[in-house]
C-alpha cells in the first residue's frame, strides 16, 4: 500500500542557471552563487538561528522540470553515453518515483533585504533558477563525510574537464564576478556524452547572457557571447 502526504516548498533558490542546460552534473564541481528566498509563511529569522555556525548545508529540492507520470526502474546517465542504463535507485537522474535532488552546498552568508527578509548565499549550487526548496538541513562533516566511500561508475569520469578557450574580447561581455563560475560550468563539459560533433554550435544560458561555443577533441572555445 503506498501512503503519501502533502510536501510544501519552504523556498526558491536564484540562480545563474535560466536552463537545464549548462548546468553542473554535481553540487560543488563549480563556485557558482545562488540566493535562497524563503516563501512568506517561512520568513522568520528565528528559523535561521544558529545556521551561520555550520559551513555547508543540504538542500532538498524539486526537479521541477522532470515531473512525469508512471515508473521506470531504470535510467540512462549522461556519462554513461546515453545508452547504458542502471538502476534508478543507483542513479542520481532527475527522473524518479519522487523527483527530489539533494546538493551539498557551501555556505557563504545570511543576507537581510527589505523585500525577502533573511536569504541564505550559497556556492556550489547546481539548481536551476526558480527551483523549489522542499528542505534545508545542516551538513555534519562527522557523519556526512566518508572519505572511503567509493563511487561506482560515477568514478570513472570523476576528473573529465574540459579545456576552455575564452577569448578575451568575449569573456568581457559576461560581468567580472562571474566569469570565473561561467568558464567553470564550461569546463564540466555541458553536452551530452554522446555527442562528439566538432562542427556543432552549443549556446549554454548563463545568467543574462548566452554562450555558444564548439568543441574539439577536449577543448572547448567559445565563440559568441549575446
Amino acid at each position: 500500500m503506498t501512503e503519501g502526504f502533502t510536501i510544501y516548498s519552504i523556498a526558491h533558490i536564484r540562480t545563474d542557471f535560466k536552463e537545464k542546460f549548462g548546468i553542473p552534473r554535481q553540487s560543488g564541481r563549480v563556485e557558482t552563487l545562488g540566493k535562497i528566498v524563503f516563501a512568506p509563511e517561512y520568513r522568520s529569522p528565528e528559523a535561521l538561528r544558529g545556521i551561520e555556525r555550520f559551513s555547508h548545508l543540504w538542500l532538498i529540492f524539486d526537479f521541477s522540470l522532470a515531473h512525469r507520470e508512471g515508473f521506470s526502474p531504470t535510467v540512462r546517465p549522461p556519462r554513461l553515453g546515453g545508452n547504458t542504463r542502471v538502476g534508478v535507485f543507483a542513479s542520481r537522474s532527475p527522473f524518479r518515483p519522487n523527483a527530489m535532488g539533494l546538493s551539498s552546498v557551501k555556505l557563504v552568508a545570511v543576507e537581510h533585504s527589505e523585500k525577502d527578509g533573511d536569504c541564505l548565499i550559497v556556492s556550489g549550487a547546481d539548481l536551476l533558477d526558480g527551483t523549489p526548496i522542499y528542505d534545508i538541513k545542516p551538513y555534519l562533516p562527522f557523519t556526512d563525510s566518508h572519505p572511503d566511500a567509493v563511487g561506482g561508475y560515477a568514478d570513472e569520469h570523476l576528473d573529465h574537464r574540459l579545456e576552455v578557450v575564452f577569448p578575451k574580447e568575449l569573456l568581457e561581455r559576461i560581468p567580472a564576478e562571474k566569469r570565473e563560475s561561467a568558464i567553470g560550468c564550461l569546463a564540466d563539459d555541458p553536452r551530452p556524452s554522446y555527442q562528439e560533433d566538432a562542427d556543432r554550435i552549443y549556446h549554454m544560458a548563463f545568467a543574462e547572457n548566452e554562450i555558444s561555443f564548439t568543441v574539439c577533441s577536449n577543448v572547448l572555445t567559445v565563440i559568441d557571447v549575446t
